[in-house]
């Protein structure tokens, strides 16, 4: 779904035209690539507290929701890969990160009705806290390649999209949560996957590998609080 679709075919434990990235400099990535995604919390917490605020994005609903979130993140990150090499970069990313609160911003307006809208946030939040750090060990101790991955996550990531448009027309609960379910799985396994390739020396671009993450996590923690809401919403 981004610029990793360039990026995931390198082999693990090599940087560019196949020569081996030092220890030094994967450290150095993964060490910049963890500041800068700390970093990207703040702008999509503010993006989603401005929407909540604002409720600027109540009337997104449907088709017009969905044109104006595939626009704004294919954009952004158009724009990410062409600035990546460049000083730009980090304000573009953290931009991208904003828009990306804002969208979410409907979801936790909604969760947020709920009584114990508070906990189940926290408790999303907490769950993806720990996917994440069950797949930072998992990269750690994992010593095999794990590159042959990518083509079979990509294409789950596709149907996911086409399934995920295919449901704002048809609305179904159902269909939300056998998407929920497998989003949570198929961007675990991302996660693990593009953590890997930092650790193997096959990421050397920080901000491209801040941006995989963060769609990894951001699309575990929306699918986790879409399902709290659904089961565990009390009304009042």
């Amino acid at each position: 779904m981004n610029d990793r679709v360039t990026t995931l075919e390198t082999a693990a434990g090599q940087g560019p035209f196949g020569q081996t990235l030092p220890q030094a400099d994967r450290q150095r990535v993964l060490r910049n690539t963890y500041w800068l995604l700390a970093l990207s919390l703040i702008p999509t917490v503010l993006g989603a507290w401005f929407g909540v605020a604002t409720g600027i994005t109540g009337a997104l609903t449907g088709g017009l929701g969905l044109m104006v979130f595939l626009g704004g993140a294919f954009g952004f990150m158009f724009a990410i890969e062409k600035t990546k090499n460049s000083a730009a970069g980090v304000p573009v990313l953290l931009g991208f990160t904003f828009f990306m609160g804002l969208m979410l911003s409907r979801l936790i307006a909604m969760v947020l009705g709920y009584k114990n809208g508070s906990e189940l946030i926290m408790t999303a939040f907490g769950g993806t806290a720990g996917v994440f750090f069950v797949m930072a060990s998992l990269a750690t101790v994992i010593k095999r390649d794990l590159s042959g991955m990518s083509k079979f996550l990509f294409v789950g990531v596709l149907a996911l999209l086409i399934g995920g448009v295919i449901n704002v027309f048809v609305g179904s609960t159902t269909g939300m949560l056998v998407m929920s379910v497998a989003a949570i799985g198929i961007f675990s396994a991302y996660m693990l996957y593009d953590l890997k390739q930092i650790i193997d020396g096959g990421e050397t671009n920080y901000i491209t590998a801040t941006l995989a993450l963060y769609l990894d996590l951001f699309n575990v923690f929306q699918s986790l609080l879409a399902l709290l809401g659904i089961f565990g919403g009390e009304r009042d």
